[in-house]
C-alpha cells in the first residue's frame, strides 16, 4: 500500500503537471536547504539529499574531513565511520558520508515545505515560458476570465493567463466572460509573477495560420502564400502560388463555392480577404494585385527619387475602386507588392505624358509629330468639356501613354542594366566558390524552395523590374 508521501507526491504531478524529475530536484534542492539551517552548516561545503519517491526516506549526505578525534561533527569525521562510505579513507581525506541529523522533523520540514513552495512555483513558470515559446507564432485557443479596459485577461492550458490588449483586437469584436477565444501567440516575455504571453488577432501572421489550417494544399506546402497585407477588421490582401504544375492556387484558398475563405472571414468578424495569384512578372503582379479594378497598364521606375514606384493607369470609371475608400485599396495593394503605387485615370496619365513629351527634350521625336500631338489634345479638351470618350478615343490615348513610357524605359534600360551587374557583382563575392558547384537539390532546402529555384533560374536568373502595359 503506498504511503502518504507518495501519494502526496504524486498528487503534486497531477495537479501541476510538471515532469517527476523537477519535483524530485525541488525537493532535494529544499532538504539540503533545510539541513544547513538546521546545523548551521557552510555554504561552501558539499551537501546533496537524496529521496526514495516509494518511501519518502530522506537521506542528506555531507563532505566531511577525516579525523581521529571529532571537534566539530558538521565537517568532520572519524576513519571508523568514513570507512564505511570509503574504504580506502585516510586521515585527512575528504568522503562524503550521511550525515541526517535525528531530529531532522519539524523545523526541517517547514524550512523544506517553504523552499519546495518557492521551488515547485518557479518550475511551474519555467515549463509555461519553455512550452509557449515553442507556440510562438501558432494560434491557441483560451477562455476569456477577465474584461478591462486594457483588453482581454485570458485563461491557457498549464494554467497559464494570456493578455490581449485592445490594440491587438479586432475593431467592433466583444468579448464576455467564458467566451472561447482563438489568437496568435505574438510575444512570450518573462516577468517575476511568471511569463507573459501577449496574444493577438490583429497580426497578419494570424491570417496566415488560419489560412494554413483551413487549406491543406497550404499546410502541405503545394501552395505557398507570399506575402499579406492586411487592415484588421476592414481588408485584407494575400498573394498565394503554385509550387507545382497543375494546381490553381487561388481556388485552393477559396473553395468550393467560397467554403474555405468563408470561415476565415467569419473568424476575423466579417474581414474582406483578396486572394490573389503571385506572379514573378511585377507589372503582372501589381495589375492583379488592385483588384476589383482593372489596370489598363502598369509602368515601373525601380529607380525613381521615391524608390522603387510602379504608375499604374486604369480607366476612368475604375479610379476610385482602384484607390478604395480612403485609399485602401492601393495602400494594400502597395504593402502586398512592396511597390511605391501611383494610380493614375488614363485621362490624368495622358495628360501627364503629353507635358513630358513637350518639356522632355529626350522625347522630341514625339513632339514633332503635331498631327498626334493635336489629336490627343483633342480627346483631352473633349473630355474635360465633359463629353464621353468612344472607346476607340480611350484606346488611342492609352496607346500613346503606352508608347511613351515604352521609350522612357528603353532609355533607361541601359542604366537599369548597369545597376543589376554592379549588384549581381558585389553579391556574387558574398557567396563561396564552393557554392556555384554544388547541386541545389543537395543543398537542405525543402524540396518545392529547391524546385522553385530551379525553374526561376532555367528562366534567365531571377525575376527583374520591367516596364509593361496590361493593355
Amino acid at each position: 500500500m503506498k504511503n502518504e508521501f507518495t501519494l502526496a507526491f504524486n498528487e503534486v504531478l497531477e495537479e501541476k503537471q510538471l515532469p517527476k524529475e523537477i519535483i524530485l530536484k525541488a525537493l532535494e534542492s529544499a532538504m539540503v536547504s533545510a539541513y544547513r539551517r538546521a546545523v548551521n552548516a557552510s555554504s561552501a561545503q558539499n551537501v546533496e539529499a537524496k529521496i526514495d519517491p516509494d518511501t519518502g526516506k530522506v537521506q542528506i549526505f555531507a563532505e566531511k574531513e577525516v579525523v581521529d578525534s571529532v571537534q566539530d561533527a558538521r565537517t568532520e569525521v572519524t576513519l571508523s565511520e568514513a570507512r564505511r562510505y570509503a574504504p580506502d579513507a585516510e586521515i585527512g581525506s575528504m568522503v562524503v558520508v550521511e550525515s541526517t541529523p535525528h531530529d531532522f522533523g519539524r523545523v526541517a520540514a517547514q524550512t523544506a515545505r517553504q523552499v519546495i513552495q518557492q521551488r515547485i512555483r518557479d518550475a511551474e513558470r519555467s515549463a509555461q515560458k519553455a512550452f509557449f515559446e515553442k507556440q510562438l507564432g501558432e494560434i491557441v485557443s483560451g477562455v476569456v476570465q477577465a474584461i478591462n479596459s486594457q483588453g482581454l485577461s485570458i485563461g491557457m492550458e498549464m494554467r497559464a493567463e494570456g493578455n490581449m490588449a485592445r490594440k491587438d483586437m479586432i475593431p467592433g469584436e466583444r468579448f464576455r466572460l467564458h467566451d472561447r477565444v482563438r489568437a496568435l501567440i505574438a510575444e512570450v516575455k518573462d516577468s517575476p509573477r511568471g511569463p507573459q504571453i501577449v496574444l493577438s488577432r490583429t497580426h497578419r501572421d494570424f491570417l496566415r495560420r488560419l489560412l494554413e489550417n483551413e487549406v491543406p494544399e497550404i499546410y502541405h506546402g503545394v501552395v505557398e502564400i507570399r506575402s499579406i497585407a492586411r487592415e484588421p477588421g476592414e481588408r485584407a490582401k494575400v498573394a498565394v502560388s503554385a509550387t507545382q504544375s497543375g494546381i490553381d492556387p487561388v481556388g485552393a484558398c477559396v473553395g468550393i463555392r467560397g467554403v474555405r475563405i468563408q470561415a476565415i472571414v467569419r473568424e476575423l468578424h466579417d474581414e474582406k480577404i483578396d486572394v490573389i495569384e503571385w506572379n514573378p512578372d511585377p507589372a503582372v503582379f501589381i495589375a492583379k494585385a488592385i483588384s476589383p479594378a482593372k489596370a489598363s497598364g502598369v509602368y515601373l521606375n525601380e529607380h525613381s527619387a521615391s524608390g522603387k514606384t510602379a504608375t499604374v493607369v486604369v480607366p476612368e470609371d475604375h479610379l476610385s475602386l482602384a484607390i478604395g475608400r480612403d485609399g485602401q485599396n492601393a495602400r494594400l495593394a502597395a504593402k502586398l507588392t512592396n511597390w511605391r503605387i501611383d494610380i493614375k485615370s488614363l485621362n490624368e496619365a495622358a495628360a501627364d505624358t503629353l507635358y513630358k513629351v513637350q518639356h522632355d527634350p529626350l522625347l522630341e521625336s514625339f513632339a514633332q509629330d503635331q498631327e498626334l500631338i493635336s489629336q490627343i489634345e483633342s480627346l483631352l479638351a473633349k473630355k474635360a468639356e465633359g463629353r464621353t470618350l468612344s472607346s476607340d478615343e480611350n484606346d488611342h490615348l492609352m496607346h500613346f501613354v503606352d508608347r511613351v513610357e515604352r521609350r522612357t524605359a528603353a532609355r533607361l534600360a541601359p542604366e537599369k542594366k548597369q545597376v543589376e551587374e554592379l549588384f549581381e557583382a558585389e553579391l556574387r563575392k558574398t557567396i563561396p566558390e564552393g557554392a556555384f558547384e554544388k547541386n541545389i537539390l543537395d543543398s537542405g532546402l525543402p524540396d518545392h524552395v529547391a524546385n522553385l529555384l530551379i525553374v526561376s533560374s532555367s528562366r534567365g536568373s531571377v525575376q527583374k523590374p520591367c516596364w509593361r502595359s496590361t493593355a
